[in-house]
């Protein structure tokens, strides 16, 4: 699933080829027609992003919420477009461009006020104007893994598995450690490196967590080769040393997703 920098990329990709232009919108897999019908040649004022969560912004006509979940794509190209697949749920086409989006886990057009409540159930996103203070409270008291807490959408929006495993490696957090466990300044500081982590995967559309004394080039190692991409310390990387102590790193299943960690370097609280 795409982690939060991809979604605030692809807003500000869409709000950068279709703002302020009409567009043409339709379904051709047909599942969003109706709304695709309503929209077609109106005005995309522009796009934004909250966590996970992508919207495009046709003003008085409503908003399209889509949310890519597991298997969704989101892809764009030159005009004159292609002949849709019929897998396309949502083809806009402007003046230069088209975005064709294929198996999301929702496309809807909704109202102004079903899209606050979409951001009402959403925590805080690093990559919005928000504060982490939101979610210190539910984190402070709760009994769940901060390793949980992260990647709840209710406590903080648009973290994935791999900021996850790469913030609390970076600040020495073992991820099994409770909420409530968390020292006030440990939690500023985490939310304080999640915003400038994921500003950086924002610009350059990959994430890269290690610092600069760590890069290949600096410790004279090969670069990362994986299909995620960017330099990390732990993530998807089981069973191989640490960057930093040489211990091995280790991996479990938490809440049906893997988690990585250093047993050294993150030690038992």
């Amino acid at each position: 699933m795409p982690e939060g920098h991809t979604i605030h990329r692809l807003a500000a990709e869409h709000s950068e080829r279709f703002g302020g232009r009409p567009v043409r919108v339709s379904s051709p897999q047909g599942k969003f027609a109706a709304s695709a019908a309503l929209l077609d040649r109106a005005v995309m004022e522009g796009a934004e992003a909250h966590g996970k969560h992508l919207f495009l912004d046709f003003a008085d006509r409503g908003w399209i919420h889509i949310h890519l979940g597991l298997f969704g794509k989101l892809g764009f190209g030159p005009t004159p477009a292609p002949p849709p697949t019929d897998t396309v749920r949502l083809r806009l086409v402007g003046e230069a461009d088209h975005a064709d989006l294929r198996g999301p886990t929702t496309c809807a057009l909704i109202t102004d006020e079903e899209k606050r409540a979409v951001h009402a159930r959403l925590g805080p996103d690093p990559l919005r104007p928000d504060d982490g203070e939101a979610a210190w409270p539910r984190i402070s008291r709760s009994r769940m893994s901060v390793a949980a807490l992260l990647m709840d959408q209710k406590v903080v929006a648009g973290v994935g598995n791999v900021y996850r495993a790469e913030v609390l490696f970076r600040h020495g957090i073992d991820p099994y450690r409770a909420g409530k466990d968390l020292t006030r300044a440990e939690w500023d500081a985490v939310w304080a490196d999640l915003v400038l982590l994921m500003r950086e995967g924002v610009r350059h559309n990959r994430i890269d967590t290690v610092r600069p004394e760590h890069t290949p080039e600096a410790m004279g190692r090969a670069p990362r080769v994986d299909d995620h991409g960017g330099e990390v310390y732990v993530y998807r990387r089981a069973n191989l040393p640490c960057l930093i102590c040489d211990s091995e790193i280790r991996t479990a299943s938490l809440a049906a997703r893997n988690l990585f960690w250093c047993p050294v370097c993150q030690p038992p609280y």
